[in-house]
């Protein structure tokens, strides 16, 4: 099984200028339009259904709004077959860090 790492900030937006690389927001798209750090919205309740979208690329920077989602489908991400040889990270804290 593939296992996710907690990154920051800093590391993510490194992360993501890479053309592999993708931040997926599983907040509600009212949350992702009211603050975002970027990426493509996909809400936790989504994210089994729309796997495929994020098969093209390598690194998957999952983010929410404290942790909490991201987390889930980091771990969700981490147990499904497709994503065995992917890169999978987790933004610590979540973009309420950044809002600060």
């Amino acid at each position: 099984m593939n296992i996710y790492q907690d990154i920051s900030l800093q590391e993510a937006e490194a992360m993501a200028a890479q053309p592999d690389a993708i931040i997926v927001d599983v907040r509600e798209p009212w949350e992702f339009e009211e603050f975002s750090i970027g990426g493509t919205n996909i809400p936790l309740a989504d994210i089994r259904e729309r796997r495929t979208e994020l098969l093209p690329y390598q690194t998957l920077i999952v983010v929410c709004t404290n942790g909490t989602r991201s987390r889930v489908a980091a771990k969700d991400y981490c147990r499904t077959e497709a994503f065995q040889e992917k890169q999978i990270f987790h933004l610590k804290g979540g973009i309420l860090e950044v809002e600060d």
